[in-house]
């Protein structure tokens, strides 16, 4: 359990990192993505929400709710400052941290797998990278233009506003897919 619990922290951690290539990007992934889990720390740490849905009660999740909102609280307070053209940046300290919270909120809550889909944007982010260096490294060929995957399409041609807000849809949409298939186990 602990090996799961720090490759799931540092997994996390690091793919918020990647993500955190173009101004606005990471943090509003993490905004949606600290939402997401006020609303799945909150029905899981109610008695009776629980009960009523037939899902796994944790008493501390109730804590956990006011965290996440106090993240996304956060965050959004941050884009305002962070959108392009970005007066302050996350850097390393601020993606790290975020990342490893996000992933600390999935272990508490117990909902390590559906982190997968609420950070669904993190993990496609990780993928184009493995996906690049392998294709490299076994075909000598590339397969996008630049990986991650965000500077990809800049190098399309698409402007950097167009490619965090097509990026926060798909977060948005992977968190309420999340929240569909929450009670399915």
């Amino acid at each position: 359990y602990i090996v799961m619990v720090t490759i799931v922290i540092t997994a996390t951690s690091n793919a918020v990192n990647l993500t955190d290539g173009l101004d606005g990007l990471a943090i509003g992934l993490i905004a949606i993505a600290s939402v997401t889990y006020a609303i799945i720390c909150y029905v899981i740490g109610r008695v009776t929400t629980a009960e009523y849905l037939g899902i796994f009660y944790i008493s501390e999740c109730s804590e956990l709710t006011v965290f996440c909102l106090a993240m996304a609280g956060a965050s959004m307070g941050f884009i305002w400052f962070n959108f392009h053209p970005a007066k302050i940046f996350m850097g390393d300290t601020g993606a790290l941290a975020l990342g490893g919270a996000l992933g600390t909120i999935a272990v508490l809550s117990k909902t390590e797998i559906l982190l997968i889909v609420v950070g669904g944007v993190f993990v496609i982010e990780v993928l184009s990278v493995i996906i690049q260096v392998a294709s490299f490294k076994l075909r000598g060929k590339r397969i996008f233009r630049m990986a991650p995957i965000h500077h990809h399409y800049e190098l399309k041609g698409w402007p950097e506003e167009l490619v965090v807000v097509r990026f926060w849809i798909v977060g948005l949409l992977m968190s309420l897919i999340a929240l569909t298939t929450f009670k399915i186990r």
